[in-house]
């Protein structure tokens, strides 16, 4: 698994963002380690701080710096030439919150380190599409399944939809199977996104009433969608919307 920093001007902000993200993981979590401050409750970013951070999480998967801005990314780019680990860092241009949120939820789930960043960097596109921005290209429903494909149509019919909590602990369960799943939201049918994907599953919009199609191959193809459907039936143990 691979370690994050995450590097801000604030402690607060670092500490919060980070409990956050938590909040979301339900099972293992990635080593995480905050270099915020410039020491004595002053705000600002330590260079030599960010060092012993990234030797702190330092994985032979690798390591993904989040920062917030300014002279957060200067001293994570300084950082580079103190640490004494040899471990392969990447430097994440993400939005720092969304950004982190994804990464660590992503990261539990087992992903490389450059798909932790492309998710991390990624993190804005459901708002974006949420305020209005440009839509992904549609699905084209009558395309056909691939032979080992298994599918599902699944009623979200927890309140308030397919939000962040329910679709983290689904990214979750998902990396215990050897199975690739992708969804589409019948409501507004784009392009499936990966099941396993936080900012995918978040970017269908998928409220209480929405039917998701579910495909899903793999060696544990059925397992797996057995308990994406065990799951979507049961809400996600949140309160269910009243149907009659």
């Amino acid at each position: 698994m691979i370690g994050l920093v995450v590097v801000s001007h604030s402690p607060a902000l670092a500490h919060a963002a980070v409990d956050l993200a938590l909040q979301m993981v339900p099972g293992e979590k990635p080593a995480i380690a905050i270099a915020a401050g410039a020491g004595e409750g002053l705000i600002g970013t330590d260079a030599a701080a960010v060092s012993a951070a990234i030797d702190e999480v330092a994985s032979p998967d690798g390591v993904l710096v989040i920062m917030d801005l300014g002279s957060a990314v200067m001293s994570a780019e300084m950082a580079l030439d103190f640490r004494s680990s040899q471990a392969e860092v990447t430097l994440s241009s993400a939005p720092f919150v969304e950004g982190l949120l994804a990464a660590i939820v992503t990261a539990a789930g087992g992903a490389s380190l450059a798909d932790v960043d492309r998710e991390a960097r990624g993190a804005l596109a459901p708002k974006i599409q949420m305020l209005g921005g440009p839509e992904p290209a549609p699905a084209d429903p009558a395309a056909p399944l691939a032979p080992e494909e298994l599918r599902a149509d699944l009623v979200i019919v927890n309140v308030d939809g397919l939000h962040a909590r329910p679709a983290a602990t689904l990214v979750s369960t998902l990396a215990g199977f050897d199975a690739r799943l992708t969804v589409v939201n019948q409501r507004t049918p784009r392009a499936p996104v990966a099941a396993n994907s936080l900012i995918g599953l978040l970017s269908l919009g998928a409220k209480s009433g929405d039917v998701l199609t579910v495909a899903a191959s793999g060696r544990q193809a059925a397992e797996a969608l057995a308990r994406v459907t065990a799951m979507v039936n049961d809400g996600f143990g949140e309160p269910k919307a009243d149907r009659t």
